[in-house]
């Protein structure tokens, strides 16, 4: 838990009340690699932060599918258009590796926001750090080649090839694993 506390005090410093109280409706949970933690269909219950591990978003198809997000250790994870209308997601979430991870439910998020300040702050700060994800892939497929896109995951994430399979990362950055592994054999 004290890995949750530093990610959140490199923007809102926390009293030790005031973590107490914030860290009281926390729950720790275990998972192994390659479990469905969210199904499409389901409505996001929590909002997470992954202590140990990595979490993939994709949506689920018959023929293929389309992973669309990776979620790593020291970071949150939620299907957050779900989290935060309480309807049905359209896509799913399984784990990449034996993962831990700390929740909140909506429901004790709700109370938390009621009945402590500093929880506002950190939910806007959760806010913006999921947007400016999304934004920055939605750029990249703008503006970057597929290349680029394979080249700036191994900038950003250089353990991503021991994690995850090359037919999740080509999904990821929008080509076939064919053309991955073209990419692939010209930068080596």
């Amino acid at each position: 838990m004290n890995t949750f506390r530093d990610f959140l005090e490199q923007k809102i410093k926390l009293t030790e009340n005031e973590w107490t109280f914030f860290t009281s409706g926390l729950v720790r949970q275990e998972f192994p690699s390659k479990k469905i933690i969210l199904k499409k269909g389901e409505t996001e219950k929590y909002i997470s932060f992954i202590e140990k591990g990595s979490v993939r978003f994709f949506v689920p198809n018959d023929e293929s599918e389309l992973t669309f997000a990776f979620i790593f250790e020291n970071d949150l994870v939620c299907a957050y258009d779900s989290f935060l209308t309480q309807t049905p997601c359209q896509y799913a979430a399984e784990t990449l590796t034996p993962t831990v991870i700390w929740r909140f439910s909506y429901d004790t998020l709700q109370k938390l926001y009621s009945e402590l300040p500093v929880s506002n702050i950190i939910g806007r700060i959760a806010s913006e750090e999921i947007y400016l994800k999304k934004a920055k892939r939605e750029l990249s497929f703008l503006l970057d080649s597929a290349e680029e896109r394979y080249l700036r995951i191994f900038t950003e994430r250089p353990n991503l090839l021991k994690e995850i399979p090359l037919k999740y990362i080509a999904s990821y950055i929008g080509i076939s694993p064919q053309a991955l592994s073209r990419i692939r054999k010209r930068i080596t």
